[in-house]
């Protein structure tokens, strides 16, 4: 989606996330316009990204272009509300923080945020309104050490140094707040890119400004993950057009969502497939997974408009008919399969 409205309201926003007072963050958009510092990880789009002044909490976050949408109904959850098998699978799905914006505490790791609807100037009726956001993108456990995700997520080395890779955020019980304080053992950092590949990039088939096509990274993290199992991958045949999909990630920074009742639109593009699920910025590299197999098809990577001014002067969520709008485009799993042991 591009988030023309959400970048004029946050002239001042990350990766999904935020700033003491240190350095602004960004939210990288869709491999369209990631940013090379930033993270929050916008789906579709190419507004780019604006500075994030001082602020008394955390970093700002800022959603560069090209997001996500919703699709017909709201089909997003919160974690208490999934199946168990469901939260088994959202156990190992991953969101990825400014190092800035984890910090050490007597009680665990503090995970820096804001409050959702306040950073936003949402709507009042508007869902998660009252939820904390401050992740920039989503990943995956595929091994016992490593994270895939969209490849604008983490543009170079160092911003993936910059990294944390925090398991556990979420909303775990109903009446409960997110949980925003993790232990030491839900941390991670990145040790190093194991294989990236963005398009329209140099060195990318496309041609220079042609950003379309497959967008992941393969991270290696600083240790072996405890408590916690590698997702499962496809390797067999592949989707086709009407196969039903789910996403579980962190929209706009939330804490983890799983959005379903999701439908494959379009299998023909090189690289990617496009999808109708419910997804927003910081959705970038959230596994998308079979219905049927509970296995992971590919990475969420851009998509249409997120965020609309409403008449009232607040800010609405995008919202096309089940089969309107653009869709959602999600790397193929087979673009990165032959990297993942």
């Amino acid at each position: 989606m591009r988030l023309k409205p959400f970048l004029t309201l946050l002239a001042v926003f990350i990766p999904a996330y935020f700033v003491f007072t240190p350095e602004a963050v960004h939210i990288p958009s869709d491999l369209r316009d990631a940013l090379a510092d930033g993270a929050y990880g916008s789906l579709a789009g190419s507004a780019g990204s604006a500075e994030v002044p001082e602020v008394s909490a955390p970093e700002a976050v800022e959603t560069a272009a090209g997001t996500k949408s919703i699709y017909g109904e709201d089909d997003r959850k919160d974690y208490f509300q999934m199946s168990g098998d469901m939260q088994t699978v959202a156990n190992s799905v991953v969101s990825m923080w400014k190092s800035a914006s984890v910090t050490v505490g007597a009680s665990g790791h503090k995970l820096q945020t804001m409050n959702f609807g306040d950073r936003l100037n949402l709507c009042p009726d508007e869902k998660f309104r009252e939820q904390p956001i401050g992740a920039f993108c989503s990943g995956s456990l595929v091994g016992e050490d490593l994270v895939l995700t969209a490849g604008h997520c983490v543009k170079t080395e160092n911003q993936c140094l910059d990294t944390k890779f925090v398991f556990g955020y979420g909303v775990m019980s109903s009446g409960a707040e997110a949980v925003t304080t993790v232990p030491a053992g839900s941390v991670y950092g990145c040790a190093k890119i194991v294989k990236r590949f963005l398009g329209g990039e140099p060195g990318s088939p496309f041609p220079a400004g042609q950003r379309l096509g497959a967008d992941y990274a393969l991270v290696q993290l600083d240790r072996k993950v405890t408590g916690r199992k590698p997702l499962a991958i496809n390797r067999g045949a592949a989707l086709k057009k009407g196969d039903g999909i789910f996403v579980i990630g962190h929209p706009v920074g939330l804490p983890v969502k799983l959005a379903a009742s999701a439908k494959v639109r379009d299998f023909s593009k090189s690289g990617y497939f496009v999808a109708d699920l419910d997804t927003f910025g910081g959705n970038s590299g959230s596994p998308v997974f079979n219905t049927r197999t509970k296995k992971i098809e590919g990475i969420l990577v851009r998509g249409d408009e997120d965020f609309l001014d409403s008449p009232a002067g607040c800010t609405t969520m995008a919202t096309y008919e089940q089969t309107g709008g653009r869709g959602e485009d999600v790397t193929k799993i087979s673009e990165v399969e032959k990297y993942i042991p």
